[in-house]
């Protein structure tokens, strides 16, 4: 059983930044494509970015792009998010999400298998 619990939550200024990491309770973290998504009071559960098992490339949503840095250490088991130039429309629950199998989707919801429970992240204005 897969497990990934988040942590780096918080409360920041607007422009300011986080750094959310993700471990994971795997025996090869690099076998899975690993994403973080979001969900703010009252909207669905949304895709923030995603990073390929061994290449490690990454995809960003349109809202985030050039603002967040998703990355992985295969070897420690941890993921991270780095939140820069954080906005308040970037107040939600910040989750981790793990896919064991190939040719998914990246940025559906329906394609992981595993998440975590969810880190707030709250920007002021």
């Amino acid at each position: 059983q897969v497990q990934l619990v988040e942590s780096g939550g918080g409360l920041v200024q607007t422009g300011g930044s986080l750094r959310l990491s993700c471990a994971a309770s795997v025996p090869t973290l690099g076998t899975y494509l690993m994403a973080w998504f979001r969900r703010a009071p009252g909207t669905e559960r949304e895709y923030v970015a995603s990073i390929t098992r061994t290449l490690g490339r990454t995809y960003y949503a349109d809202s985030v792009k050039g603002r967040f840095t998703i990355a992985r250490d295969n070897a420690k088991n941890m993921v991270y998010l780095q939140m820069d130039s954080l906005k308040p429309e970037d107040t939600a629950v910040y989750y981790c999400a793990a896919a064991g199998q190939t040719g998914r989707l990246v940025s559906s919801t329906a394609s992981y298998d595993y998440w975590g429970q969810g880190t707030q992240v709250t920007v002021s204005s």
